[in-house]
């Protein structure tokens, strides 16, 4: 129980780090934003996980502590989904410059120019 509890810890630090060196290395404000999505969403849970583990190892089960769990977790990942929407939102809104490579409008195209572009045996 304590390996899986060191294990899931420096998982989801290294989750964490990993996330939070590569927010250094981004080309423009939306893809610092995506980055750092999967850290909160995997990474997060992770550590909570640990936690909740190293308390049940050393004080013994409690349904509060385990409710805990649940609505903490389930709270991460709805927060950070939401969240890494309304910021990548707000700052394309907000005039923020986007990298060249970045494509943002490919949604708001043509769903068959985008498809013919994709498949090049397409006739047109």
């Amino acid at each position: 129980m304590e390996a899986l509890i060191g294990l899931l810890s420096v998982l989801g630090a290294g989750l964490l780090l990993t996330a939070a060196v590569a927010m250094f290395r981004a080309r423009d404000a939306l893809s610092r934003i995506n980055v750092f999505s999967p850290a909160t969403g995997l990474g997060l849970p992770m550590i909570v996980l640990a936690g909740y583990l190293h308390k049940l190892l050393t004080t013994g089960f409690a349904v509060l502590g385990l409710l805990q769990l649940f609505a903490t977790m389930l709270a991460l990942l709805m927060v950070s989904s939401v969240a890494t929407n309304v910021l990548a939102r707000a700052t394309y809104l907000g005039g923020a410059p986007v990298d060249p490579r970045t494509d943002p409008h490919d949604l708001a195209r043509d769903p068959d120019a985008a498809a013919s572009r994709c498949d090049p045996g397409r006739p047109e």
